[in-house]
C-alpha cells in the first residue's frame, strides 16, 4: 500500500513538535494514557446519551504492556475506537484533535472529563519510538484498521483484525544511544513509576501484568530432608497500578485525619504529620480542587536558594507541572500541596502554562484561603499558630520587606513579636488594644536575645511609663519595621530613635534644655575628640540609671548596619551614631567638674573614648581597640 503524507507541513512540523514542543521525553506515556482515557469517556458518554444497556463505568480499563525482546510498549483501551476515516483525520492531520471536537459538541456533564485538546499528544510517541502502530476498531463496527508510521515521512492505513472495540497503540522503541537509554522504558518499575507520577488519578484503572513471587509447594517428605530449602517461582498477575480517585476530590467529611496525614507524608516525603490541612473544593465560575498543607517543621533547605516553591498542578487528574511557582506568593512558599482544575488554558505541549487569567484567579483565591486559615489558627488555635510562626514567621517578615510593603494588607495581621509586658509573642492588633491612653507610638527594640534587649538603657523611660515594647531578635525585624513605618494610625518607633515622641512636663523640658545649653561647650569638646565616630553628642531624656547610650541618626539604623555588614564580601556601611549622656548620672557630674576646672584636661578625651566604647558594647557592637579600652579601665582602677 502506498504511503500517505501527513496533511500538515509533514516533516518540519513533526520535527518541531518532537524536538521543541516537548522537552521531557518520559511524558509520552502520560499523553497516550490521557488519549485512552478520552476514548473511554467518549464511549461512556455515548452509552449515557443513547441509552446503551449493559455498559457500566466499571467495564472500562486501560492496559499497559511491554515486551523487552521486541522492544515494544503497548497502551490499549476499550474505548470508542476509530474507523478508517477517523484514523485519517485524527492521526493523519497533525494538530487536529478529535477530543476537542467532541468536547465542543457535547452537553455539560460532570461525569465526563475530556483531557485532550490539541491533537499533538499522540506524536510525543515519536520521541522514544521509531515506529508507531495504532490498531483500532470503532464501537459498533465489525471492521478494524491499522495506522502505521515511522515518523515524518508519512503513514499507511489498512484493514486488519481486532477482537473487540477500542484502540491499541504499539510503540517500537528506538535503539539506545550514548545520550538516551530508551530501553529503560522496557522495565516494569520504570513504567509503574511514570504511571503513578503522571497518571495516578486518571479515573479508569490502568492495568499492568506485574511480576510476583511465590513459594513452590513441597511435600512433607521433601521438607523433612536435611538440605531442604524453599524454592520460589516467578509469575505474572494483572494489577491496577493507579489510584483513580484522588483524595482531594472526595468530600472533606469522608476523609479522615489519618488519610490526610498519610497522603502528605507519602507525597512530600516528610516524617512529621502536617500542622494544618487546607482542603477546598470550588465550583462556579472557576472550578478547582485544592489540597494544601502547612508543615509542622520547615524543610532543612527552606531558607536557602536550593528550596523550590510551588504547588503540584493537575488538569483533570493528570499531572501537568510538579511545582507551579505561580500558584504561591513567595511569602506563602512554605505551603505544600496541589491544585486540580479543568479550567486552564494549557500550551500545546501541556508541559507549561500560559499565563492567563484562570491561573491568576486561582492563585489569588489560594492566597486568600491560606491567609484565612492562618488567621483562624491565630485566633482559635494559638498554640498551633505559635508552632507555625516559630518555623515560618521569618518568611512572613521577608514578605513585608522584599516587596516594599506592597502586600502588607495580607501579612501585617499575621506578624507576632515578643512583648515586654505579656512575656510572649503578640500581634500588632493585640498591642494596640492595650496601649495607654497617653501613648502615641508602637515601640520596639532589636537585639541578639530577649534577655539582652530587656536590659537596654534606651528602654528605661518607656518601662517607667508602663509602655509595652516589642522585642525583636531576627535579623529581618528592623527592616520589616522600617518598611511598615506605621500600623493603622500608630507610628512604629525604635527605642534607638532620637525622638521617642514621649509626653514630657514643661518642667522636665525646661530642665533638659537648660542643662543642654549650659553644657554645650563640654558636649562640643567631646564631639571634637570623637571626630567622625559620632554625628553628635547630646543629653538624653530617655536614660534613667545608665550613664550613656547610642541613638540612631538618619538613614540606616545600627541594627541594619550589623546585619548588612555580616554579609560576606558586601560593602561595609556605617550608621550615624548619636552619643547620648544621662544628665543626672554621676559620670556626667564628674565630666562637668573636670571641664570646669580645665577645659583642656586630657581626661575629657580619655573619658569620651571610654563612654563611646561603653555605648558600643551596650549596643552589641565591637570596640575599635579592645586593648586601649582595657588600659583605660586599668588606669581608672589605680
Amino acid at each position: 500500500m502506498a504511503k500517505k503524507q501527513f496533511k500538515a507541513e509533514s516533516k518540519k512540523l513533526l520535527d518541531l513538535m518532537i524536538n521543541s514542543i516537548y522537552t521531557n521525553r518520559e511524558i509520552f506515556l502520560r499523553e497516550l494514557i490521557s488519549n485512552a482515557s478520552d476514548a473511554i469517556d467518549k464511549l461512556y458518554f455515548k452509552s449515557l446519551t443513547e441509552g446503551i444497556s449493559g455498559m457500566d463505568r466499571s467495564d472500562f480499563a486501560i492496559r499497559v504492556l511491554f515486551d523487552k525482546e521486541d522492544r515494544t510498549i503497548t497502551v490499549s483501551d476499550n474505548g470508542i475506537g476509530m474507523g478508517e476515516k477517523e484514523l485519517e483525520e485524527n492521526l493523519g492531520t497533525i494538530a487536529r484533535s478529535g477530543s476537542l471536537d467532541f468536547k465542543k459538541g457535547m452537553d455539560e456533564n460532570p461525569d465526563i472529563d475530556i483531557i485532550g485538546q490539541f491533537g499533538v499528544g499522540f506524536y510525543s510517541a515519536f520521541m522514544v519510538a521509531d515506529n508507531v502502530k495504532v490498531i483500532s476498531r470503532a464501537y459498533g463496527s465489525d471492521e478494524a484498521f491499522v495506522w502505521e508510521s515511522n515518523g515524518a515521512d508519512g503513514y499507511t492505513v489498512k484493514s486488519t483484525e481486532k477482537d473487540g472495540w477500542g484502540t491499541d497503540v504499539i510503540l517500537t522503541l528506538k535503539e539506545d544511544t550514548e545520550d538516551e537509554k530508551y530501553s529503560d522504558y522496557l522495565n516494569e518499575y520504570r513504567l509503574r513509576q511514570l504511571i503513578t507520577h503522571y497518571s495516578d488519578y486518571v479515573r479508569y484503572p490502568i492495568i499492568m501484568k506485574v511480576e510476583k513471587h511465590r513459594e513452590i509447594p513441597a511435600t512433607d517428605e521433601e521438607k523433612a530432608k536435611e538440605d531442604y530449602a524453599p524454592q520460589y517461582e516467578h509469575y505474572y498477575e494483572d494489577e491496577t497500578v493507579n489510584s483513580m480517585v484522588p483524595i482531594w476530590k472526595r468530600p472533606k467529611a469522608q476523609v479522615t485525619k489519618e488519610e490526610y496525614d498519610q497522603f502528605y507524608k507519602d507525597k512530600f516525603y516528610d516524617w512529621n504529620d502536617p500542622l494544618k490541612v487546607i482542603h477546598a473544593n470550588i465550583e462556579g465560575g472557576l472550578n478547582y480542587n485544592a489540597l494544601m498543607y502547612i508543615p509542622s517543621k520547615a524543610p532543612f533547605n527552606y531558607y536557602s536558594k536550593a528550596y523550590e516553591k510551588g504547588l503540584a498542578l493537575y488538569s483533570s487528574g493528570v499531572l501537568i507541572m510538579e511545582k507551579c511557582a505561580d500558584l504561591l506568593p513567595d511569602y506563602f512558599s512554605f505551603v505544600r500541596g496541589l491544585v486540580d482544575t479543568p479550567d486552564l488554558s494549557l500550551n500545546i505541549s501541556r508541559e507549561m502554562l500560559q499565563h492567563d487569567r484562570q491561573l491568576k484567579a486561582i492563585a489569588l483565591r489560594i492566597e486568600k484561603k491560606i491567609k484565612s486559615e492562618l488567621e483562624s489558627m491565630l485566633n482559635s488555635e494559638r498554640e498551633e499558630y505559635k508552632k507555625f510562626y516559630s518555623e515560618f514567621g521569618l518568611q512572613l517578615k521577608y514578605g513585608i520587606y522584599s516587596d516594599y510593603g506592597t502586600h502588607r494588607d495580607v501579612l501585617e495581621d499575621l506578624l507576632m513579636f515578643y512583648s515586654s509586658t505579656e512575656k510572649e509573642p503578640v500581634t500588632f492588633k493585640e498591642y494596640i488594644g492595650r496601649m495607654k491612653p497617653d501613648q502615641k507610638n508602637i515601640y520596639y527594640a532589636c537585639g541578639e536575645s530577649i534577655e539582652k534587649i530587656d536590659t537596654l538603657p534606651q528602654t528605661e523611660t518607656l518601662k517607667e511609663k508602663g509602655y509595652e515594647i516589642l522585642y525583636c531578635t531576627d535579623d529581618i525585624d528592623e527592616f520589616t519595621f522600617k518598611t511598615l513605618i506605621q500600623v493603622g494610625e500608630k507610628n512604629l518607633v525604635s527605642v534607638n530613635d532620637t525622638d521617642l515622641g514621649l509626653e514630657e512636663s514643661d518642667e522636665e523640658k525646661s530642665a533638659l534644655e537648660t542643662e543642654q545649653k549650659e553644657s554645650r561647650d563640654l558636649l562640643d569638646k567631646m564631639k571634637e575628640y570623637l571626630g567622625d565616630k559620632v554625628k553628635e553628642v547630646r543629653l538624653s531624656s530617655k536614660l534613667r540609671s545608665h550613664a550613656v547610650c547610642f541613638s540612631s541618626g538618619s538613614g540606616i539604623s545600627m541594627e541594619m548596619e550589623k546585619v548588612l555588614n555580616a554579609i560576606p564580601n558586601g560593602e561595609k556601611i556605617r550608621a550615624e551614631r548619636i552619643l547620648e549622656l544621662n544628665p543626672n548620672h554621676r559620670v556626667f557630674t564628674t565630666l562637668k567638674a573636670i571641664y570646669s576646672a580645665d577645659s583642656e584636661d586630657e581626661r575629657i578625651r580619655e573619658y569620651s573614648g571610654l563612654l563611646y566604647d561603653m555605648a558600643s558594647l551596650i549596643e552589641g557592637m565591637g570596640v575599635d581597640d579592645p586593648v586601649a579600652l582595657a588600659d583605660r579601665i586599668c588606669e581608672l582602677m589605680k
